[in-house]
């Protein structure tokens, strides 16, 4: 008989650390110097944005919703700055029917934006929004000062979690792109650089251009090293492809964790499999995918998948260069959809997240919503969204509470085999009756003096197998 494997044999020993405390460990061991900066391999005499974030003042145009909304934006822009490693001195917001086209927050407001940032003593101003080249181009000439907008935020945590191969490419891909259109010289940089021996009565035809600008020169190196990091995910796609389609084939059921950033996706994750994943109260703690397997009470063998969180406003760049990594969520028999119940706007979490999946492609996979948190979520909330989400599971990955319900909700949800068999299985054919208590829904089983009497539900490539040794229902 199968015996359910308990989430106590998949825990390691009390002793020992699990990969999860180990990265932790690691993680707040390396903290970012104050006054250092680190330059971009590969491409050199860039100015590239590398962000050095000690002293910043937050600022945000409120265009709808509100103010609560508009509140709350620039609250989730601090635990964004926070987890960059900055203190966050100052935040202002600005009511505009659209953001300024050449300074964000509009030209009488900048002389405000400067003095704020003059008496907090910040070295950086971080905008709640994406900023085009030109505006931030005027910004820092007029405050004096680094600007820098959410989605460069955005970029360096991601630079500083990313563990993986396959997630430092990525993350160095969307910079790249992000960086590409904003690049600019300074002083020098913008001369031209001679071609050849230019200049000189002996350079001869076709050597005496003035040949590229340093500009130019970095955006063409730019550009081939965009080309090689997507030659490089690509290669790896195959590879992730590779795996799901075997899933696929040995009809294993995909379940991915999906939720905004911070949710307790990870905390899930250990909590149903004893996986030892890096759990961190950050915003993106979790960028590289980590997949694990699970097993129903009946004994169905499935996946679980622990992916990256989103965000409002996730940069169009990283959804493109983390598509191979969502494509776990888009291809999945189910999306466990986390929601931070604890959360001023958990609704407009949901709503975040639904905007992503129907980005990637996943918005027709089936969801089973679980609202996290609710040890530490304040009632009302909690009254407020089992009222708006009634099909959604309460739980705390904290102190285990409603993961029991969560479970069986999960095992109800996921895809059963189609195919119904009544077989009477030889002895010598073990490994059909294991199969079928892993892959299948075993109804019975009765041992005869012929052989093991198998009634299942089962998989097509299964129930092949076991046709030999199928007998008339009677």
């Amino acid at each position: 008989m199968h015996e359910p494997v308990t989430l106590a044999d998949t825990l390691l020993p009390i002793d020992e650390p699990s990969t999860g405390e180990l990265e932790l460990e690691d993680r707040q061991a390396l903290r970012r110097v104050p006054g250092l900066s680190t330059e971009l391999a590969d491409v050199s005499e860039v100015e590239y944005r590398q962000l050095r974030l000690e002293r910043v003042v937050l600022v945000g145009v409120w265009t709808e919703g509100t103010v609560a909304d508009a509140e709350n934006s620039l609250a989730e822009l601090a635990a964004l700055a926070h987890t960059a490693g900055s203190t966050v001195l100052d935040g202002l917001i600005q009511r505009r029917s659209r953001p300024d086209p050449a300074t964000f927050i509009g030209r009488g407001k900048v002389d405000e934006l400067r003095d704020a940032v003059v008496a907090a003593g910040a070295d950086t101003v971080i905008c709640d929004g994406e900023l085009s080249p030109g505006q931030l181009r005027n910004l820092e000439q007029q405050i004096q000062a680094k600007v820098i907008d959410r989605t460069a935020l955005i970029l360096d945590i991601f630079a500083q979690h990313a563990r993986s191969r396959e997630g430092k490419a990525q993350v160095e891909l969307a910079q790249l792109q992000y960086l590409l259109p904003r690049l600019r010289g300074w002083g020098e940089a913008l001369s031209r650089q001679a071609g050849g021996r230019a200049g000189g009565a002996t350079g001869g035809v076709g050597l005496r251009g003035p040949g590229e600008t340093k500009l130019e020169t970095d955006r063409r190196r730019i550009r081939a090293r965009i080309a090689r990091l997507k030659r490089e995910i690509a290669g790896l796609r195959k590879i992730r492809t590779t795996q799901r389609a075997n899933r696929k084939r040995r009809d294993v059921p995909s379940v991915a964790i999906a939720g905004y950033t911070n949710a307790g996706k990870s905390s899930l994750l250990n909590r149903l499999t004893g996986a030892g994943v890096l759990v961190q109260d950050a915003l993106f703690a979790t960028l590289d995918p980590t997949i694990r397997r699970a097993r129903t009470a009946d004994g169905r063998i499935y996946t679980l998948s622990d992916t990256v969180g989103f965000v409002r406003h996730l940069p169009h760049e990283l959804v493109e260069a983390f598509r191979s990594t969502l494509e776990e969520v888009a291809d999945a028999d189910l999306i466990l959809h986390v929601v931070d119940g604890a959360h001023p706007d958990p609704l407009g979490q949901v709503r975040a997240v639904r905007e992503v999946l129907s980005e990637v492609g996943a918005e027709d996979v089936p969801e089973l919503l679980v609202v996290n948190k609710i040890d530490v979520a304040p009632e009302e909330r909690l009254l407020e969204l089992k009222r708006e989400l009634p099909e959604a599971v309460f739980i705390s990955t904290h102190t285990g509470a409603g993961i029991p319900e969560l479970r069986a909700a999960l095992e109800e949800a996921l895809p059963r085999p189609a195919v119904e068999v009544v077989a009477l299985v030889p002895y010598d054919r073990g490994e059909l009756i294991a199969r079928a208590h892993e892959r299948g829904k075993v109804h019975q089983v009765r041992h005869e003096p012929g052989g093991t009497r198998l009634v299942a539900t089962v998989d097509p490539e299964l129930a092949a197998a076991l046709a030999p040794y199928r007998v008339p229902v009677g």
